[in-house]
């Protein structure tokens, strides 16, 4: 849980970084998958670090889905928000509620839940075509990607932060499913989703900081990232909690990703000063917030 919790730290300080680099990006043709675009971020140096706090956070994450079952590691994932709310307050000035803060709290608490009520990791190792499965997610996350592109604003930021939820789901389950005795075993279709599956959801998810509302595209991503491979882990991969406490993890888990959801306007960049010199509402005055430039 302490790597999990790490991996959530380098993420949500990452997701800061990588969200005012893409913004600051040229924009490029407009569609869902734009490999061009990931291109012009690496030349932010905020964006090159927050790359190198997701490889951080990648090997911590790693870990704990060796000790964990998927779905703690996935609400301590989820968990970055709050992370990234409490950076995002520091690094860009903007300000939390009261209401906010206490998300923060609500998150904090529901992983405390699913610490005391968690098994151990299961040893599952389900069905031969769940190995199949996860190439073909990756595809279809890909083509989703596309016709995210030509959707308007708001449904496309969702439809990016889905798929790059996914995509990072499929990771998750990829690490469970690729043998330790022999994890370059190239029968393995799982060994080389993992990679697949993470350039995919990068690709997907810079595009929806770039070109939609970023607090859309997060709420997608968290939902993505936390509820499908925990579903996965429990059905095939024999994911359990202590014994009379499987009600403290599914309350745990609700709790947390509800108040990850709550945080989800803390991926978006600072909107630009006006005339005045203060920075302006956010549209439609984004979760009752301010930002200052």
């Amino acid at each position: 849980m302490i790597c999990a919790l790490g991996s959530a730290v380098c993420y949500g300080t990452a997701s800061v970084l990588q969200a005012v680099a893409a913004r600051a990006a040229e924009p490029g043709t407009g569609s869902g998958v734009d490999p061009a675009l990931l291109l012009r971020a690496l030349r932010q140096w905020r964006y090159a670090a927050g790359l190198g706090l997701d490889g951080l956070g990648f090997a911590l994450q790693i870990v704990a889905l060796r000790a964990l079952p998927i779905y703690a590691v996935g609400a301590a994932l989820a968990a970055s928000l709050a992370v990234t709310a409490v950076v995002a307050a520091r690094v860009l000035r903007v300000r939390l509620s009261s209401t906010e803060w206490a998300a923060v709290a609500v998150v904090c608490g529901g992983l405390a839940m699913l610490g005391l009520a968690s098994g151990a990791e299961g040893h599952g190792t389900g069905p031969a075509a769940l190995r199949w499965a996860l190439p073909a997610v990756v595809a279809a996350i890909l083509l989703a990607g596309a016709v995210a592109g030509r959707l308007p604003g708001r449904a496309r930021a969702l439809v990016l932060g889905l798929g790059a939820g996914f995509g990072f789901g499929v990771v998750e389950v990829a690490v469970r499913l690729i043998d330790p005795a022999d994890p370059l075993a190239p029968g393995n279709p799982a060994l080389w989703a993992l990679p697949l599956a993470g350039g995919a959801a990068f690709l997907l998810l810079t595009s929806a900081f770039q070109r939609g509302s970023v607090t859309t595209a997060t709420a997608g991503l968290v939902l993505g990232e936390t509820v499908g491979p925990a579903l996965v882990g429990v059905a095939w991969l024999g994911d359990r909690t202590r014994d009379g406490l499987a009600w403290l993890a599914v309350t745990g888990f609700a709790v947390a990703v509800a108040g990850a959801l709550t945080l989800a306007r803390f991926g978006e960049p600072p909107a630009p000063a006006g005339p005045g010199g203060t920075a302006g509402k956010r549209a439609g005055g984004r979760a009752g917030g301010r930002a200052g430039e």
